[in-house]
């Protein structure tokens, strides 16, 4: 079986990393430095199905399916992940943990199996921390004191 792993420090509050990984008007813009997922129903309310909607691509119409498995807030968030297309079902989980410095994310997407899902997996991967250390961060830096966009930030999701 395959997964992904990733850790990954960033210089803010737990709260604040909570909300922009939860907030649905802030994931499009971390997630646009992957397939821009926007989220679709998304709530942190256990038994809540939700859709990631990004742009189709050629072999994917862009839609995953989710059910909500776990959250506690600011510390856990765990969902269901599967194609539209089929396949099989994949489980994502983020974790969070205060740290001296700010707030230590643990990200894994596991269930990925056989030849189709280790090569899944390898390219989910890399998309993975794109999005987490390239548009987390940036999003991060963009959230005022009470975890907002600022007013002038030049973020946008992806159409």
């Amino acid at each position: 079986m395959s997964a992904i792993h990733i850790v990954q420090d960033y210089p803010h509050p737990t709260e604040q990393v909570w909300r922009a990984l939860t907030d649905p008007s802030l994931i499009p813009l971390w997630t646009a430095t992957g397939a821009g997922a926007r989220p679709v129903g998304f709530d942190t309310a256990v038994g809540t199905g939700f859709q990631f909607i990004a742009k189709p691509m050629p072999g994917w119409d862009g839609i995953v399916n989710c059910v909500m498995l776990e959250a506690a807030e600011p510390t856990l968030l765990r969902f269901s992940w599967t194609d539209s297309g089929g396949g099989a079902e994949t489980e994502v989980v983020f974790r969070l943990e205060s740290t001296a410095t700010g707030t230590r994310l643990t990200f894994e997407h596991t269930g990925f199996t056989g030849t189709g899902g280790f090569f899944m997996a390898k390219l989910l991967g890399h998309v993975r921390r794109k999005m987490l250390r390239v548009g987390l961060s940036a999003v991060l830096a963009d959230l005022d004191d009470h975890g907002r966009l600022r007013a002038d930030s030049t973020l946008t999701a992806k159409p």
